[in-house]
């Protein structure tokens, strides 16, 4: 084994991590350091920048830019409001039912949204000062905020699910999406029964039980955007559009239930169109970046000297799973979703392939353990919007933040060894 391409391409990284170097340009620059240990520089970094470009030429990753911006009218459009009455009247009067609520809403507004740091703004500026007024501690409504909005990453449609596709070689986007609800649903289910546990411990308000009527009222109000996810999934899996169509669909749908709800006039169209290509182009970078690095990887020899190594250390497929589960709960402390998929999947991929595991399986268990880091600093960007938008600190919303970790975890062994919970739906429709 070559050890000097991966200590140069780990210890460039991680000291440019901590010298507050932005994680694309980390990744770009440790990847030309990491090449330049075979060839000269000029040639490096010819190599780096046309990898980088290569990386963005898919037809697969046109869906991305099309989702966050039906994420931001989805957003901007009135749309949380409607969900947050419709989990109100579901759960409401159980014990902890805000933040009962939050979980619900979250996962619907995140799967419809498709981001989970738009769930989190969302959720936190409604129901925050709600929950706060009805006794619940702020540190809790954000920690129940923080976790309950990395569902709508799993929960389909997820831009994540469609990098996931394009770096593991062309996984079927319609499997991944379908294979994502139990996984998303049964995680949303641990942190209701951890918040509703921790509320009735510290004694917080239950309300008032609704009506049938009051419960076909919010639907019929939320019915509208809830009809997004059967129009993109439902057209996805019937064969009737791509993902990638299935996206600027979802653009035009959100556009137009904005104008209908009247929450989105013409005049709010530049600012929106404005922060989507601010994002867009932040996750295009880190692509490039990342596409960059795993071919450089490759070149290197690198995934083939980690599988040789993990394989050595045991061929036992629990232990197997146990130990990458472990280095990516680690890996999404300090390294965002996207450049972790696209840099992780081509190293572990091969590996689990050998053990036998499906590559929909892999996806799922890859992006919902990730999801753990998204709550976790110093990188964790769902953290900091959580904390940002309720007023307080990381330090204080550790402790509330330790149980519902657990519940995510469960979560996470649960979708590991059993996959039944991941391929059922997309064995179901022969995907």
């Amino acid at each position: 084994m070559e050890y000097l391409p991966i200590l140069v391409l780990a210890l460039s990284f991680i000291g440019l991590l901590l010298f507050s170097v932005p994680v694309g340009w980390s990744i770009a620059i440790s990847s030309l350091l990491t090449m330049m240990t075979s060839i000269s520089m000029l040639p490096a970094l010819t190599t780096v920048s046309q990898r980088m470009a290569t990386g963005l030429d898919s037809f697969a990753l046109l869906a991305i830019p099309f989702f966050v911006l039906s994420g931001q009218l989805m957003n901007k459009g009135g749309i949380a409001h409607r969900l947050i009455d419709f989990a109100k009247t579901l759960v409401g009067a159980l014990p902890g039912g805000l933040a009962l609520i939050n979980v619900i809403a979250a996962m619907l507004m995140g799967a419809i949204a498709g981001s989970a740091m738009a769930s989190a703004s969302a959720m936190g500026s409604i129901l925050g000062p709600e929950m706060e007024k009805e006794g619940y501690s702020k540190e809790f409504g954000a920690a129940v905020n923080i976790t309950s909005s990395t569902t709508g990453l799993i929960i389909p449609p997820s831009n994540v699910l469609i990098v996931y596709s394009l770096a593991s070689g062309g996984v079927s986007i319609a499997a991944l999406f379908l294979a994502g609800y139990i996984p998303g649903i049964l995680t949303g289910l641990f942190l209701m029964i951890v918040a509703s546990f921790w509320a009735k411990k510290k004694g917080y308000k239950v309300g008032k039980k609704s009506s049938l009527k009051e419960v076909g009222t919010t639907f019929f109000r939320a019915f509208p955007s809830l009809m997004l996810l059967v129009i993109v999934i439902g057209g996805i899996v019937a064969g009737i559009f791509t993902a990638t169509e299935a996206s600027a669909i979802a653009v035009l749908y959100t556009l137009l239930l904005g104008f209908w709800y009247k929450e989105i006039t013409l005049k709010d169209l530049p600012e929106i169109s404005l922060e989507a290509c601010g994002t867009t182009a932040i996750v295009m970078l880190l692509i490039g970046a990342s596409t960059s690095m795993s071919w450089v990887m490759s070149y290197e020899n690198i995934p083939n000297d980690i599988s040789t190594a993990l394989l050595g250390a045991s061929n036992n497929p629990i232990v197997i799973l146990l130990i990458i589960n472990l280095i990516l709960l680690v890996v999404g402390i300090f390294m965002d979703m996207t450049p972790a998929v696209l840099i992780f999947t081509p190293i572990f991929l091969p590996i689990v392939e050998k053990l036998g595991m499906d590559p929909v399986h892999f996806g799922i268990v890859m992006i919902l353990n990730l999801c753990i880091g998204l709550c976790t600093p110093p990188v964790g960007s769902v953290l900091f919007v959580g904390v940002g938008v309720a007023n307080t600190t990381i330090e204080k919303v550790v402790k509330p933040l330790l149980p519902l970790f657990a519940a995510m975890i469960i979560s996470l062994i649960l979708v590991t060894y059993f996959p039944e919970l991941s391929l059922w739906l997309p064995s179901i429709f022969g995907l």
